[in-house]
């Protein structure tokens, strides 16, 4: 224990006398946190609209109403001809065309029926489904209004009434969905990042000669190394869970115990995985582009940002082997759905298996010789 005690001794003064190195650790992924929170969102918002309104009548100024009335839409232009809103859309000032044909107003009244084209740039697929979708919902809205008015003011009553409830994000709110999932990414980061660097700085200054010349076992060398990251790692958790519930009003409803022991686990492999790599690298270099390869399959495989059952078969079955997949799925259990021990131990497992065989590995990888 003494052995290890100094060698803890020594990292920590490492750590805490590069002055540079301090706020990139801890200040830094609080401020990446606040602006991704906001930034890491696929809700689309202000979609900006051109209304080509062939018919100006009091049916059609209500259907323009009502787009203008959500917090969706922002109607840049009103048209009359429709090339005019085509060069909006070719020239990507526009988002979306509503056209209304001539004589909208009157084909309510007297045939029940009228038509209305709603056109959309779909370069971007999935937001083009959602304004699709927006557009639907409103004049689908309107046609309800219609109704009514046709059928002298009395309400149609639906022989099925829906009324729907969500449960853990009832106001549907994307930020409660991305922020434990991001907290996790930014943890991801400085522990992979920091193992990886870890060896190689001892390397490129010249220590790490005299280190393998000392009578430490390889076991206490690596978990010397290990330990001062998987503490500073733990802090910044901490530190994102303090800003998810001030800043973002998002608590922690599972228990906080639970949390950070998965998260220690989690921790713990990869940093095991940051210590493998710095183990195939001579530079410091080369551990930094090593750990971005890893990290960007990681990040895309992990379902922070599209679903993994969305996924091409062979990309779920490289998950099984991607640790980030299984902490994002834990945390956003226990923070939003307040889950317990025995809702996350299958997961919880194979991440301590992963731990095991990463933290195993590092050691064996570490060639000690005098």
């Amino acid at each position: 224990m003494k052995k290890l005690f100094y060698i803890l001794q020594k990292e920590f003064i490492q750590v805490f006398r590069d002055k540079a190195m301090l706020p990139i650790i801890f200040i830094v992924p609080a401020v990446q946190l606040l602006v991704l929170s906001y930034t890491a969102t696929f809700e689309i918002k202000q979609v900006r609209l051109v209304v080509v309104d062939q018919d100006l009548s009091v049916a059609s100024r209500e259907l323009i109403s009502k787009f203008s009335g959500s917090s969706f839409y922002s109607i840049i232009d009103q048209v009359v001809d429709y090339s005019e809103a085509a060069e909006f859309l070719e020239r990507g000032k526009a988002d979306q065309v509503v056209v209304i044909e001539p004589d909208f107003g009157r084909l309510l009244v007297t045939e029940k029926t009228a038509e209305v084209q709603v056109i959309t740039d779909a370069i971007n697929g999935s937001a083009a489904s959602l304004m699709n979708a927006y557009a639907t919902n409103i004049i689908i809205d309107y046609n309800r209004e219609i109704m009514v008015k046709l059928t002298s003011g009395q309400a149609v009553s639906l022989p099925i009434h829906i009324q729907p409830l969500f449960w853990y994000n009832p106001e549907l709110n994307y930020i409660t969905f991305m922020v434990p999932g991001i907290l996790v990414l930014l943890v991801t980061i400085i522990a992979l990042f920091l193992g990886s660097m870890n060896l190689v700085k001892e390397k490129e200054i010249g220590t790490i000669e005299q280190i393998n010349v000392t009578p430490i076992k390889k076991y206490q060398f690596i978990a010397g190394k290990l330990i001062p990251f998987w503490l500073i790692a733990n802090i910044d958790l901490a530190i994102g869970l303090l800003l998810s519930y001030f800043v973002f009003k998002i608590p922690v409803i599972g228990s906080l115990w639970l949390l950070f022991g998965v998260a220690s686990i989690y921790l713990l492999a990869v940093l095991s995985i940051g210590l493998v790599i710095s183990t195939l690298s001579n530079t410091m270099q080369q551990a930094m582009f090593i750990s971005w390869f890893f990290l960007v399959i990681f990040i895309l495989l992990s379902g922070l940002f599209t679903p993994i059952e969305s996924m091409p078969h062979w990309a779920q079955i490289l998950d099984y082997g991607n640790p980030v997949a299984y902490f994002i799925k834990i945390n956003r259990m226990i923070m939003l759905k307040g889950s317990g021990w025995s809702d996350i131990q299958e997961n919880v497992g194979i991440l301590t298996v992963f731990a095991i065989v990463m933290f195993t590995f590092a050691i064996a990888r570490y060639r000690k010789t005098s």
